[in-house]
């Protein structure tokens, strides 16, 4: 079974970002999906913007061999639906040969359109670690770096703004926190914030230790010690 690739930007003054949004996507998936960082001091590359992903995106061709199609997202997002779902919409709107080279959201500021990509990794050849190094390739517009570009269903990337009242729609698929996660007490009250909140808290749960190792072999070594020591036989 072929898997969806996901590459996922990560920032790593915020780790937590990438976290909340790699169990997000594997916990809605009902097939299995590989997520993959985008560690900088992994990459070929030393280009450095807002984050540090903001050139090594542009690395998913090359890092998949120039083959199949990719999926980049910015690490400040939550998927609240099976991310399948956008890969079977694309493979059923376009067909294999007539594929664009990169489908974005349209339907939102063109300077976020990068922010999730699906890339025909063959159809971006000139993608490879020295162009994208190279300073005097400036990506102002998606377009000057990779075209022709096509569309993507608005619900997979749904901007949401603390600066901004209204309710993420009900379809959102993916959101994405633009202006800031709502761990921050700036962008706390951004709305769909508890959607985020919630993948969090599920990401960071464990049951108590009697309940994941009581029953296990390494259980009897661990309570003799806690015995000594409540009685005092350690000292």
């Amino acid at each position: 079974m072929s898997m969806m690739k996901i590459f996922v930007g990560v920032d790593l003054r915020q780790p937590l970002a990438y976290n909340v949004l790699q169990h997000a996507i594997q916990m809605t998936a009902k097939r299995p999906v590989q997520v993959i960082p985008l560690l900088k001091h992994q990459l070929p590359i030393t280009r450095t913007g807002l984050t540090d992903f903001t050139f090594s995106r542009y690395l998913v061709p090359w890092l998949c061999d120039f083959k199949g199609t990719a999926l980049f997202m910015d690490g400040d997002m939550v998927v609240l639906e099976d991310i399948n779902g956008l890969q079977d919409w694309y493979d059923g709107h376009y067909d294999a040969d007539q594929r664009p080279a990169v489908s974005v959201v349209l339907d939102q500021p063109e300077f976020e359109w990068p922010s999730l990509m699906i890339f025909s990794n063959k159809d971006c050849r000139h993608l490879t670690p020295d162009f994208v190094n190279n300073i005097e390739n400036r990506p102002q517009e998606l377009k000057r770096w990779v075209s022709p570009i096509g569309a993507l269903p608005r619900a997979w990337n749904v901007m949401v703004k603390a600066s901004d009242p209204h309710e993420p729609p009900e379809d959102a698929k993916v959101l994405h926190f633009t202006e800031g996660l709502p761990c921050f007490f700036e962008t706390q009250e951004t709305p769909g914030a508890y959607l985020w909140h919630a993948m969090k808290r599920e990401m960071n749960y464990t049951v108590n230790w009697k309940a994941l190792m009581g029953s296990s072999i390494h259980a009897g070594p661990v309570i003799r010690r806690l015995l000594k020591t409540y009685n005092g036989e350690d000292k």
